[in-house]
């Protein structure tokens, strides 16, 4: 193929290089943008061009990470604004706090790229409708980082529930035990040298700055995360819509509270959510889901296998023939008949962000395995769990209306309140 052609079809997918390597900016490098920059970093036909941290500290070291890796120094920016100036930038790899996924993801669609956003997809009810509304605008591949679904041993296990292996499935149950120690309290002190405090707080309202509303323990903070069913449990809320063929539920109830700890944690370190739906056929189809940390037991051969792990995740899925688990790592175990014989198993891993790249490559949202509308619709339960447990009550959605019905002040929690200049807009 001439050079001509070879960049005619690079720009008629989209990419900005002509020689069909895939520039890629990561934004947000200290968690789970380490685990971005990881996979990138292997593929071939792909270069990590750009990097993005509001933490000069943590941006200054993975580009050394990455030059010191035999990979190009990338370019190093604080503001995703002025990366997205960089017109050879193909795509963007969110994976900064939730408050900030919906707005950047935006913006980058908006500058013509294609984006991987890291789970969840919105901050809010209102943010998942305008993530998916600003994908379909701008024509661009994005992908949620809901991994599971470009697992093949999950695909398999899907695959044999839609053959009948358990039977009619009704219900699943969502778990989040995850062991996790108090915060503690953490006093209010100037914003550390070189962290670039108003980036970080975006569209969230002015705090002063504590530790505790930094790094990581951002989730347990209503103001930026979701708590851990936003947070872990997204996953197994995602694998769980998907196992029951559901997309929004009509009714959810939620309990739970903080528990043992005085420490500044918001969020809620046990949780009890239920969930009733109609599939496509109408009926109807129950999902539970919970969140514990601390200490709790194992379920469903949800054990870490042959490295035991303190940690329960996965979701579980009851029929009329027998069960099936699925945990976060991938593996699924199935239980047939009365007398619960051990039938089809299997864990196969997958690279989710290679899937990514494929589709940017292809140019086809087909190729996408976690597309952004099913993962805004999996975020929305996560959201109607934290309204329905922070107003105390249960909850009625109508799906067509967007709204719940005869409660106002639960639809008014739809859509936080911005801080300007850092709005999710009406009209993306």
């Amino acid at each position: 193929m001439g050079a001509a052609a070879v960049a005619g079809a690079a720009s008629a997918r989209g990419l900005g290089s002509a020689n069909d390597t895939i520039r890629v900016a990561v934004i947000g490098l200290r968690g789970r943008g380490k685990d971005h920059i990881k996979a990138y970093s292997k593929m071939p036909g792909v270069e990590i061009a750009a990097v993005c941290d509001i933490d000069e500290k943590i941006l200054n070291d993975r580009v050394n990470e990455i030059a010191a890796s035999r990979h190009r120094k990338p370019d190093a920016y604080t503001d995703l604004r002025r990366l997205l100036e960089d017109k050879t930038i193909d795509a963007v790899s969110i994976a900064t706090p939730n408050h900030q996924h919906t707005l950047q993801t935006i913006w980058s669609l908006q500058a013509g790229r294609h984006v991987f956003v890291e789970k969840p997809c919105s901050h809010d009810m209102f943010e998942a409708t305008q993530i998916v509304a600003a994908a379909k605008k701008y024509n661009r591949i994005v992908e949620h980082g809901s991994q599971s679904r470009s697992m093949p041993s999950v695909l398999d296990a899907m695959k044999k529930m839609r053959e009948g292996l358990i039977g009619e499935i009704y219900m699943a149950r969502g778990l989040c035990f995850k062991w996790r120690d108090t915060i503690g309290h953490a006093p209010e002190e100037p914003v550390p040298p070189g962290v670039h405090y108003d980036l970080w707080l975006g569209p969230a309202p002015e705090h002063a700055f504590t530790k505790n509303r930094f790094h990581y323990n951002w989730h347990w903070f209503w103001d930026y995360g979701n708590g851990d069913i936003g947070n872990q449990g997204i996953h197994q809320v995602d694998v769980c819509r998907w196992g029951l063929e559901v997309k929004y539920p009509y009714k959810i109830s939620v309990q739970g509270g903080h528990f043992m700890f005085d420490d500044d944690q918001e969020t809620p370190n046990v949780l009890t959510a239920t969930y009733e739906f109609r599939d496509a056929a109408g009926k109807q189809k129950h999902m539970a889901f919970e969140v514990r940390h601390w200490i709790s037991n194992h379920e469903a051969g949800m054990d870490g296998g042959s490295k035991p792990d303190p940690n329960t995740m996965g979701a579980v899925f009851y029929g009329s023939k027998g069960y099936l688990s699925i945990d976060a790592g991938g593996r699924y175990q199935s239980w047939l008949g009365k007398d619960q014989a051990a039938g089809p198993s299997g864990h196969e891993d997958a690279n989710h962000w290679q899937n990514f790249i494929d589709a940017v490559r292809s140019g086809k949202p087909s190729d996408v395995n976690a597309p952004i509308d099913e993962g805004a619709i999996s975020t929305t339960l996560v959201h109607l769990a934290n309204i329905s447990y922070r107003v105390g009550r249960t909850l009625y959605f109508d799906a067509e209306n967007y709204r719940c019905e005869g409660d106002d002040e639960a639809t008014a929690m739809f859509r936080r309140k911005y801080r300007a200049p850092f709005v999710v807009p009406d009209e993306v």
